[in-house]
């Protein structure tokens, strides 16, 4: 299978992801509940819809509505037994929409967390993991998935078991995890831990980084972490436009189309390859962040300041590898 993400990145320099997934299905209609997943079956044109928004936008690369496409998440909806045929789905939507569109567009097939806590805390095996994963990438493979996307993940023995999956299934993939509760993941590990974890995998992700979280800033400064260990594969950011609002019984994100082209350079010039949005980012956000990566020039490294001078405050005093103890954990809603 020809690598369509690394013949990309060997001839640009920056790669434009896509934007939100469930912010713009809740645009569509999708109430809080729902699995976006099944979607893929019943409104089909609603999703393609989700795809072009991100294509016409200009990105490179776009996830497939799959986040919660396994057997744990599903099993909420009772369709556990349904998660190969509904990745399936959602690649081959996202592969009709990339092929019509006239030029190179990577689909990257979105593999969330199952949702469960490993042993010795929880009762999730890494057996079990696998096996789920696994089902997952093999659907997405057989819809046409150019690579697969793990993402949002906070547990080391997550991202293992899902590299094995995608090991068994045969696919290069990508991993980002969620560095929300003080500069780490809600299970701890820091940006310095995760360019170990990464990087030591017998099955490597083609390039790594971090999504969601609880802001562009927060998430700029663990790039940079990521950036100190000094990782030779290509880095992932992906931030959400802004802070959550709870406006007139919606939640609304604050980041501006503006703020988010400032966004996308900053995270190029601090050293991030593929730049994406996250929850709250819509086709304009996208729109102006393509608009800025190509012409503006290529910058010095940002400072912190100057990082929260232009983007706002950090969640947190410490980017969370010092000595300091993590602020208690949170739960966390579903990516996008």
């Amino acid at each position: 299978m020809t690598n369509a993400l690394a013949q990309m990145l060997e001839t640009r320099d920056w790669l434009l992801a896509d934007g939100a997934t469930g912010t713009n299905l809740f645009n569509m209609g999708l109430t809080s509940g729902d699995a976006p997943e099944l979607w893929n079956e019943q409104h089909p044109d609603r999703i393609r819809q989700l795809y072009r928004g991100a294509a016409d936008a200009g990105s490179d690369i776009f996830l497939t509505n799959s986040f919660g496409s396994n057997a744990s998440r599903l099993k909420l909806h009772d369709a556990a037994h349904r998660a190969h045929e509904l990745s399936r789905m959602a690649a081959e939507l996202g592969r009709d929409v990339a092929d019509a569109s006239g030029r190179k567009i990577v689909v990257a097939g979105s593999m969330g967390p199952t949702g469960e806590i490993f042993e010795p805390m929880g009762s999730l095996t890494h057996e079990n993991a696998v096996e789920m994963f696994h089902e997952q990438a093999e659907g997405l493979k057989a819809g046409g998935a150019d690579v697969l996307w793990v993402e949002t993940i906070s547990a080391a023995e997550e991202y293992r078991a899902a590299a094995e999956a995608c090991r068994l299934a045969d696919m290069p993939w990508c991993g980002t995890m969620s560095f929300d509760t003080a500069g780490r993941t809600m299970m701890g590990l820091t940006s310095s831990d995760m360019v170990a974890l990464a990087t030591g995998l017998p099955h490597a992700p083609m390039a790594f980084g971090a999504n969601c979280g609880v802001g562009s800033s927060d998430l700029l400064r663990t790039v940079l972490g990521f950036v100190a260990a000094g990782p030779e594969m290509p880095i992932i950011a992906k931030g959400n436009a802004g802070i959550p609002k709870y406006v007139d019984g919606h939640i609304h994100y604050d980041g501006t189309p503006e703020l988010m082209a400032e966004y996308a350079v900053m995270a190029r010039d601090c050293g991030a390859t593929i730049i994406g949005g996250c929850c709250g980012t819509m086709p304009e956000h996208l729109k102006a962040m393509r608009a800025a990566l190509e012409t503006r020039p290529r910058g010095e490294r940002p400072t912190l300041d100057q990082i929260t001078a232009t983007l706002g405050g950090f969640s947190s005093a410490s980017d969370g590898t010092g000595d300091d103890v993590p602020a208690p954990r949170r739960t966390r809603r579903r990516g996008g």
